[in-house]
């Protein structure tokens, strides 16, 4: 799944242990997250955008939607 969560992490002045404990996750999840081993579940990918204020579809792609 497409993210943007390095850049917007980076351009908030955050450090991944910064952003991890904003989300209650570890640092280790930070970095599978930025990286694309992992997938977030719903209630982290609601709170990653609440800590950017931006919507899911803004951090995230949709790998479910069809191409134009």
């Amino acid at each position: 799944m497409k993210q943007c969560l390095r850049e917007l992490r980076t351009l908030a002045g955050l450090t991944q242990a910064d952003l991890a404990a904003r989300l209650g996750v570890s640092r280790q999840a930070v970095i599978a997250l930025e990286t694309d081993k992992h997938v977030p579940s719903l209630e982290l990918a609601y709170k990653i955008s609440g800590v950017f204020d931006k919507p899911v579809e803004a951090i995230f792609e949709n790998p479910y939607r069809p191409n134009a």
